[in-house]
């Protein structure tokens, strides 16, 4: 990391004029004072890493200011409706909205049409939103976990449930041996790995 003298003493090199290089000639035992005093001038290439740096720091807070989070990646991704529609039922939603990092195992809309006929329903009604939670949070684990952090072979992922799940890995990756379609959606507070069934604590 970049100390904070450090950036200071690139800021008299490129702005002489700033407070920065003020704070360093009021330091008489600091040899960089006399750069900042003596440099009347910006040169052109100081002024143009000035720019870059500049551009690269609004480039950097827009991206962050834009990315989206798992419900919003989620959502555009057209095909949790019915994930996103249980997850507002049991009341996940500020959860998986929050800063994290969270990981989801995330069943597609497909994966919840394999279920029993009137699963979906009877889990949506009001009075099973503790057990429709349960379910969700099985699916959630604290932490970012990606694809290449998986080792091969078996683990055991704590969920937010309170209840692990069983990872494999050789050649593609299962969890409680749904398949993972599709790995390492990343989210601004998270990461998605799409699967093709539900997990059933």
């Amino acid at each position: 990391m970049i100390s904070r003298g450090t950036l200071e003493a690139l800021l008299c090199s490129i702005e002489p004029n700033t407070p920065a290089c003020e704070v360093w000639a009021s330091k008489p035992h600091t040899r960089l004072r006399s750069v900042c005093v003596q440099k009347p001038e910006v040169s052109p290439t100081m002024k143009f890493v000035k720019s870059l740096a500049a551009a690269a720091v609004l480039a950097l807070s827009a991206a962050s200011a834009n990315a989206a989070n798992i419900v919003e990646t989620a959502k555009s991704a057209g095909q949790f409706n019915t994930l996103l529609t249980a997850a507002k039922a049991a009341g996940l939603v500020p959860a998986l909205k929050s800063k994290g990092p969270l990981t989801v195992f995330a069943p597609t809309d497909a994966a919840f049409a394999k279920l029993p006929k009137g699963t979906v329903a009877s889990l949506l009604k009001p009075e099973n939103k503790h057990k429709l939670a349960a379910i969700l949070k099985y699916h959630v684990v604290a932490g970012e976990i990606e694809a290449a952090d998986i080792k091969p072979g078996r683990s055991h992922v704590k969920t937010l449930n309170g209840k692990s799940v069983t990872v494999k890995k050789h050649g593609g990756v299962t969890v409680n041996g749904a398949r993972v379609v599709t790995a390492d959606v990343n989210a601004s507070n998270g990461v998605i790995h799409v699967i093709n069934r539900v997990l059933i604590p």
